[in-house]
């Protein structure tokens, strides 16, 4: 039976379990634990339910003079309709002359085929299209160091990291919390699922615009990137980038940059959609009843 610990990674760390000289695969996982739910002492989440992601703070506008102000209400051509999300970064880019050197990321501009609401419409067609998901993926942490695994995704909300030894973490959700395993240790950690910024994988539904900032879409050598926020994340605003092929048929990796500035890469490879999966790899059990008993159930089911 896994045993239930209310550390977080931010405790672990201090603890030093994960980031041991001796142990870079801890080491990693760890790294991915924070590019996920930050680096910040936060108490566990019961296993009930999960509350709903925090709002970001309202921030007071700047006072501006009233000439200023009387100008930028009337709207001015070519600017966005009312409703429509964007950035100051955006605004500035779009105003400008496109000049990129060779070999450089090349914003999209609203006149070119592949505009960014087109990448975006197409972003989410992949995502809203895809019920299941396997494959393998590889993990580079800041330092450079690397762990790759096994990848398990059954939407909503059902998800499942298997890392390679000699690593014995595997983080699994379950729809409504993000359980991270020692397997070697028996014990596990719980976070609240909406604390993540994997909702690009975790929804059944997901709207990148609406659901997330989209502060940039661009051309890279060999596909497309499309940059986000989550400021929903805790700890802080943690920043996102997807990496698809020219074509936006495959999603190749992700990036996600902690609050604290951290980056971890995951890259996919090997990608399946099968028509289903095994429900019994994405349970958690929180210590009750019913799930002792579920637990034995899936124990028995399983080959010697």
């Amino acid at each position: 039976m896994i045993g239930r610990r209310t550390r977080t990674a931010g405790s672990l760390i201090a603890a030093g379990l994960w980031l041991a000289p001796a142990a870079p695969a801890q080491a990693q996982v760890g790294a991915f634990i924070d590019s996920l739910f930050g680096r910040k002492e936060e108490p566990a989440p019961a296993p009930e339910a999960a509350p709903a992601a925090p709002a970001p703070a309202p921030r007071k506008p700047a006072a501006k003079p009233a000439k200023e102000s009387a100008a930028k209400e009337a709207p001015k051509a070519g600017s966005p309709k009312a409703g429509t999300k964007t950035s100051d970064k955006a605004d500035h880019k779009a105003a400008e002359p496109k000049v990129a050197a060779v070999g450089t990321p090349t914003v999209l501009a609203p006149s070119e085929p592949a505009d960014a609401a087109t990448v975006l419409a197409q972003a989410n067609a992949y995502f809203n299209a895809m019920n299941t998901l396997t494959g393998s993926f590889m993990q580079i942490g800041a330092d450079g160091r690397r762990i790759g695994g096994k990848l398990t995704l059954a939407k909503p909300g059902r998800l499942r990291f298997d890392y390679d030894q000699p690593s014995p973490l595997e983080v699994v959700a379950d729809g409504t919390s993000v359980a991270v395993r020692d397997r070697k240790l028996a014990t596990q950690d719980l976070y609240f699922i909406a604390q993540t910024p994997l909702k690009f994988l975790l929804r059944e539904k997901i709207d990148l615009a609406r659901d997330l900032s989209v502060t940039d879409v661009a051309h890279d050598p060999g596909g497309v990137r499309i940059s986000m926020e989550d400021r929903a994340t805790l700890g802080g605003t943690s920043k996102i980038q997807l990496f698809f092929d020219a074509e936006m048929k495959t999603l190749s990796q992700w990036r996600i940059t902690d609050p604290q500035g951290y980056i971890t890469t995951v890259q996919l490879s090997n990608l399946q959609r099968p028509k289903s999966v095994d429900a019994s790899l994405f349970f958690i059990n929180y210590g009750r009843a019913e799930d002792k008993a579920m637990q034995q159930q899936i124990q028995q089911s399983q080959p010697n």
